[in-house]
């Protein structure tokens, strides 16, 4: 293994015995849907999968949305994309807005039945004149053709969405169904670069259903105080490698 990266971890492992409550992240959640091998490993025996290469070019877009948004915020004004798509709702102006955004805080919920805190953080929140709240998640690609939601793994994109719109709910606020995936496409038609990436920025609506999060952590908490390791996903990527790995190697 590279002296770079040690897989196995101390902090942040799932106790059985512990009375403390358990911080579990909205993506750990997408894990243990995904393959419930990986879930345990991660979470339970402090062995995670390999962290993937972070994608700078999409934190910055992230980064650049978020301000520009937050002029309107501060303005309570609607940013022209939500008249272009006749959205009516501004950009929800709160005290913890920031808090909501920020990685290992945002929006948290203290589930006593498992006695976990999930949490997620959201890109952001706006908010119609009834007083309802739209939950809104920022994407970046560069791909011909119309940006959608009709991949297969493009699920994971709509559980984010209905996590977060599950979490401001238990947090005592009204919710609408339908959340908005602000969709950013690099632009690779352009004759040259000259040192700069135009984007088309597109709005796709999405209806969500959240009833899947109550029961998911439910079954993520009785895999974390099993003492059995799941059986993985027969799809699972990372477990399909290791365990072709170990075939390899007895030959």
């Amino acid at each position: 293994m590279s002296q770079y990266y040690n897989p196995k971890r101390t902090r942040n492992i799932f106790d059985p015995k512990s009375k403390e409550p358990f911080k579990l992240s909205r993506s750990k959640l997408d894990l243990f849907l995904n393959c419930p091998k990986c879930f345990y490993l991660d979470r339970r025996l402090g062995t995670g999968r390999l962290p993937g290469y972070p994608f700078n070019l999409n934190t910055a877009i992230d980064t650049l949305l978020k301000k520009e948004f937050d002029i309107h915020r501060t303005n309570k004004t609607a940013h022209p994309l939500m008249k272009t798509y006749e959205i009516d709702a501004v950009p929800f102006d709160h005290e913890k807005i920031d808090e909501w955004r920020e990685n290992f805080k945002g929006v948290q919920f203290h589930h006593k039945k498992t006695n976990l805190i999930i949490f997620g953080a959201v890109d952001d929140i706006w908010r119609k004149p009834n007083g309802e709240l739209i939950i809104v998640d920022y994407k970046a690609t560069s791909k011909n053709g119309e940006v959608n939601l009709d991949a297969d793994w493009q699920i994971g994109y709509k559980r984010q969405m209905e996590i977060y719109q599950w979490l401001l709910r238990q947090n005592g606020f009204e919710v609408s169904n339908v959340g908005y995936f602000v969709y950013c496409n690099g632009d690779t038609d352009k004759e040259a670069f000259d040192g700069k990436l135009e984007f088309d920025v597109t709005i796709i609506p999405y209806k969500g259903n959240d009833s899947w999060v109550e029961k998911t952590i439910t079954n993520a908490h009785k895999c974390l105080m099993s003492n059995e390791i799941p059986d993985a996903d027969e799809e699972c990527d990372f477990c399909n490698y290791v365990a072709a790995v170990g075939d390899a190697e007895k030959l």
